[in-house]
């Protein structure tokens, strides 16, 4: 369904940020990419969805192709209305607006009757039975995992082929993090809509996708099935903190240098 193939990304004609990453999604799928802050992971995604020219991005050279269509070339409310839409990090929503007002707000760009967006409303209740029980709370004042349900609802209210899931676990308690990964495997089995989760949190999202790629610096340095990637030695030392016997380690013994060098060398 989607194929990025070899791409650079440069910010303000200036700053290379991607260095030939390519990396597929297919239909139906679930696929992680994973890597530590400022590994290249968000401007992947904004490379994607069109965001990167809010922000004087570029995709200098590659290609990004949606279904067989090229789609670097266009604006980002093309790029939704082709199917792909993205849960951008941080939980942005219109916190004066109610639950059920946000919700609505994913439709505005379709030309759905009203029974279909009751519909629709209904279907992410479905996935969020505690959005039901806020639907009329303002927004602004509900706890960080239930603005996080928000988003994702409101964006599957776009009915997306893929959507892109940009960091869903940061700021939750542990708890709300497993409750939000079940429902996100959920939707991803019951709906068949397509997902590129980005996630630092190594161990859920091996757990919840069927692949996955790992983005260092801006490259791609691994990548493989999510079970294959869960035994090899680096990815259980530097982003599970595991030994080579399975004891836990301390992050700051993790010689970072020496295992990207080994990767991309």
């Amino acid at each position: 369904m989607l194929k990025v193939n070899n791409i650079e990304v440069v910010y303000s004609d200036v700053i290379l940020v991607l260095r030939g990453v390519s990396l597929e999604v297919p239909d139906g799928q679930m696929v992680s990419l994973l890597g530590a802050n400022g590994a290249g992971k968000s401007t992947t995604l904004k490379a994607i969805s069109g965001l990167l020219r809010t922000q004087e991005g570029e995709v200098t050279r590659g290609s990004i192709e949606f279904d067989g269509q090229r789609i670097d070339n266009l604006t980002p409310d093309e790029i939704v209305r082709l199917g792909i839409v993205q849960v951008i990090e941080g939980r942005p929503l219109f916190q004066h607006l109610t639950v059920e007002e946000n919700l609505r707000t994913g439709a505005l760009f379709r030309s759905a009757s009203s029974k279909e967006i009751a519909q629709d409303i209904e279907r992410v209740y479905h996935f969020f039975p505690r959005l039901r029980d806020f639907r009329t709370r303002t927004s602004g004042y509900l706890s960080g995992g239930e603005q996080q349900m928000i988003v994702i609802g409101r964006a599957l209210m776009a009915k997306p082929k893929l959507m892109l899931l940009d960091e869903p676990s940061l700021g939750l308690a542990p708890m709300l993090v497993q409750d939000i990964f079940g429902i996100i495997k959920q939707i991803n089995e019951e709906s068949g809509v397509s997902i590129l989760l980005v996630e630092q949190n190594a161990n859920i999202a091996l757990k919840t996708a069927g692949y996955a790629y790992v983005m260092e610096s801006g490259r791609i340095v691994l990548d493989g099935s999510s079970a294959q990637l869960s035994q090899n030695a680096d990815i259980k030392e530097f982003y599970l903190g595991l030994t080579s016997v399975g004891e836990r380690k301390s992050y700051r013994d993790v010689k970072h240098y020496k295992r990207r060098k080994r990767w991309i060398g």
